[in-house]
């Protein structure tokens, strides 16, 4: 029987043509790689954003996860690299891989992720990880600035009908050139490290998860700790305001792993900058309006941007 795509997965079509071809094709490339590989599916299919997962077991029983990514998904495509330089210290062991299909083989990993976990104490266990994950980098990783500058080109078309607020746009773009500069030797960036993409192994390790590796600035990191889990801040649980949460979790953070907190915020900025601006250019390629999810997002990240600097 052909391996199930998750219907998550499959409302992906809608992205593109692309995506269209890719998961026409995944159902027997996921075929392939079990076989090829030696692999038995042990549970039902499960899907990230731009990847298939599925629970297997190889020739000797033991448990692993099958990872097939999109294959025009260019900020993961040297996932396995960056597992690879990990070694399992810090981020899930990588057991095998081939890169032509996007294939990964990797450790099971029981669980359960950061998202339960008081987020103060999630910002400690992910500032810990950083001083694993954040070894020298491999010459093959894109760099940050790589990225970066595109993206900022991107946001200076924005205009000034857009409504990302104009003072945080140029303060971005200001603030843009002085982060890219080199400032000491490269390191592996992990890119989106969140609660959901840390997980427990069976001995109840922290383990990184899912990688969009880069090498660069590790101050680049924080953002998506604050980006994730923000409705908490709100609700009836939370302590004080949604800015002073999100200032709790950022100062957590910066000390855990002892960033510069300077340079931290500046990149927390730019990053929720460049995320409000594609939600907004998003729309405009679609020849739309802002929808709500899009006007709540940009909501979110100007408050993340005016919370760690008020």
């Amino acid at each position: 029987m052909p391996v199930a795509i998750p219907p998550g997965l499959l409302a992906q079509r809608a992205l593109g043509d692309d995506w269209g071809r890719w998961l026409d094709r995944l159902p027997r490339l996921a075929d392939e790689v079990l076989a090829d590989w030696r692999l038995r599916p042990t549970g039902a299919s499960l899907h990230g954003h731009c990847s298939l997962v599925l629970p297997v077991a190889d020739a000797d029983g033991e448990p692993g996860a099958l990872k097939v990514a999109f294959d025009g998904d260019e900020e993961s495509l040297h996932e396995g690299l960056a597992l690879q330089r990990w070694a399992g210290r810090g981020g899930v062991r990588l057991r095998r891989a081939d890169p032509h299909r996007r294939a990964l083989l990797l450790d099971w990993l029981p669980g359960p992720d950061l998202g339960d976990v008081w987020d103060v104490e999630a910002c400690e266990v992910v500032g810990d990880l950083y001083a694993q994950l954040h070894v020298p980098a491999l010459p093959r990783l894109a760099s940050v600035a790589s990225y970066v500058e595109r993206w900022l080109r991107e946001l200076e078309g924005l205009g000034r009908d857009s409504p990302v607020p104009r003072r945080y746009v140029e303060q971005a773009l200001s603030l843009g050139p002085d982060l890219l500069a080199p400032e000491g030797d490269p390191v592996v960036v992990h890119g989106d490290l969140h609660y959901a993409n840390v997980m427990a192994d069976a001995a109840g390790e922290w383990l990184a998860i899912d990688p969009k590796p880069m090498a660069g600035d590790p101050h680049y990191e924080p953002a998506p700790m604050l980006w994730n889990r923000m409705d908490e801040l709100r609700g009836p649980g939370a302590v004080g305001s949604v800015r002073e949460g999100l200032r709790r979790r950022f100062h957590a953070l910066v000390d855990a792993a002892g960033l510069d907190e300077d340079r931290a915020r500046d990149w927390v900025v730019v990053r929720m900058v460049l995320n409000a601006g594609w939600a907004v250019q998003d729309a405009r390629r679609a020849g739309r309006g802002l929808d709500a999810d899009e006007q709540d997002w940009i909501t979110r990240c100007i408050a993340i941007t005016k919370a760690v600097q008020d």
